[in-house]
């Protein structure tokens, strides 16, 4: 099994991010403790953009605190994973990232989001990418 530390992602990890592959969100609480979530991904370039809700707990948190950290695996080889360190820019989205996330992993339109939802484009930029 190779590693692979870099601040750029391998074609491996880059191929995962492709594909519908869950990812694991990890933010800091006020208090320093570890907020984990699952989200669905794509990457743009090096960058990997996801979308949640304004008001929610990992949008406070990554609004407060902008290093986060992500993990993914392919579910036909477990232990093959990746991990990207690094901090993430949130900007207000109209739903269109949400929309196509939507697709990629579930193959139908978006429709959970009531009109008072405010959804946030998040772009995480590494600092520190591990593939194994």
């Amino acid at each position: 099994m190779i590693t692979c530390m870099t601040a750029v992602l391998p074609e491996a990890a880059r191929a995962l991010i492709d594909n519908p592959t869950y990812v694991v969100l990890t933010t800091i609480n006020a208090d320093g403790s570890p907020q984990s979530t699952p989200i669905w991904v794509k990457r743009d370039g090096d960058d990997v953009v996801f979308s949640t809700v304004r008001g929610r707990q990992k949008t406070r948190n990554m609004e407060r605190d902008s290093r986060v950290s992500i993990c993914g695996y392919d579910p036909a080889q477990p232990y093959s994973y990746f991990t990207v360190d690094g901090t993430v820019s949130l900007v207000d989205d109209a739903g269109d990232l949400i929309s196509e996330l939507s697709y990629k992993y579930a193959n139908e339109p978006w429709t959970a989001d009531g009109t008072d939802v405010v959804r946030v484009v998040c772009r995480l930029t590494p600092t520190h990418v591990i593939f194994r």
